[in-house]
């Protein structure tokens, strides 16, 4: 069986992708090997000096791709509304082309924190920061869908929304907070939020499809975070064992967002992660989901609390 690698990748001169938390891991991987094949991207940052080190390392490696697009840093904060419509607001009123927007960054298992707006920290970052990105964005995407080939949007999700349980009644998790259940309920929204879009986009008949993509366990700086932020060693070296041991590279955990970005004749809607063992490690492939990712119900429901939450509405930016 053909193994699919970024070497794969179609040429995407002349097109321009947004990957939000591009600064380390996934998100870097992903933006430099849409960039090594063409495409012009912007690196979305919540830190600016990251981001700067990150942005020279990846035009370092540009350099010496004949072919490759430009780079270049936005700033961007998922846990800050004002932040999300600072930067969507400035690119959708440039006027400029967005081909794929790749909803990367994200928190995982944190000790229980709040956004500037007052979400919960996971919630707010993954889910509720990326689908106001998303529709903020949306004119943007519609506008270069409608010149030529549908626009993309890939929203990463994980393995852990096998676990995941979305508590309408407590989204924010202020009765009762488990990092594991808050990162797994986060991790859900993901893929509830990418099938109701495409559900969304298909009834208005828009050019614009919406992927979802997991990368298995993949050894980024992601799984230290929350032993780091609790203050355990213990837990913090038993991530870096877990992914010198277990973990495959942030090179290999990008290969399935890089798939839902850019292979010719993927069907929206689709779900792509590893080819491996229990889908942790390995090459792109569709994959499946828990039937919760898949409950239309459960999806509108959330949709409608989160346009609440965010205060933009998918209706009111397809009718302006």
């Amino acid at each position: 069986m053909t193994r699919w690698t970024a070497d794969d990748i179609p040429p995407l001169t002349g097109r321009h992708a947004v990957v939000t938390g591009a600064n380390s891991g996934l998100g870097f991987h992903t933006a430099l090997e849409l960039a090594r094949h063409g495409a012009d991207v912007t690196l979305a940052v919540r830190d600016r000096a990251k981001g700067e080190r990150s942005l020279a390392a990846l035009r370092a490696e540009l350099a010496t791709t004949p072919g490759g697009g430009a780079a270049e840093l936005a700033d961007l904060d998922l846990a800050s509304l004002a932040s999300v419509r600072s930067f969507a607001d400035g690119l959708v009123a440039s006027g400029r082309d967005l081909h794929v927007l790749v909803n990367n960054a994200g928190v995982m298992a944190i000790p229980r924190r709040e956004t500037a707006d007052g979400f919960e920290m996971q919630l707010g970052t993954n889910h509720l920061g990326h689908m106001a990105l998303t529709l903020r964005l949306l004119p943007a995407l519609v506008r270069t869908g409608s010149a030529g080939t549908a626009s993309r949007v890939v929203t990463v999700s994980s393995g852990a929304h096998r676990m995941g349980r979305i508590d309408l009644d407590d989204l924010m998790g202020e009765r009762q907070y488990r990092s594991w259940g808050a990162y797994g309920q986060s991790k859900l929204a993901n893929l509830l939020f990418a099938f109701e879009l495409q559900r969304r986009l298909d009834a208005h008949a828009l050019p614009v499809g919406s992927y979802a993509a997991h990368p298995g366990y993949a050894s980024t700086n992601l799984q230290a975070v929350g032993p780091q932020m609790r203050g355990s060693r213990i837990g913090a070296r038993l991530a870096g064992w877990g992914n010198a041991v277990l973990g495959q590279s942030a090179a290999m955990g990008a290969l399935p967002t890089l798939y839902a970005a850019s292979v010719t004749g993927l069907a929206p809607g689709s779900y792509v992660g590893p080819d491996g063992f229990l889908e942790q490690r390995g090459y792109p492939t569709l994959v499946s989901t828990t039937p919760a990712a898949r409950d239309e119900s459960t999806a509108a429901a959330l949709w409608e609390r989160s346009e609440e939450l965010i205060g933009v509405r998918f209706d009111d930016v397809v009718a302006a």
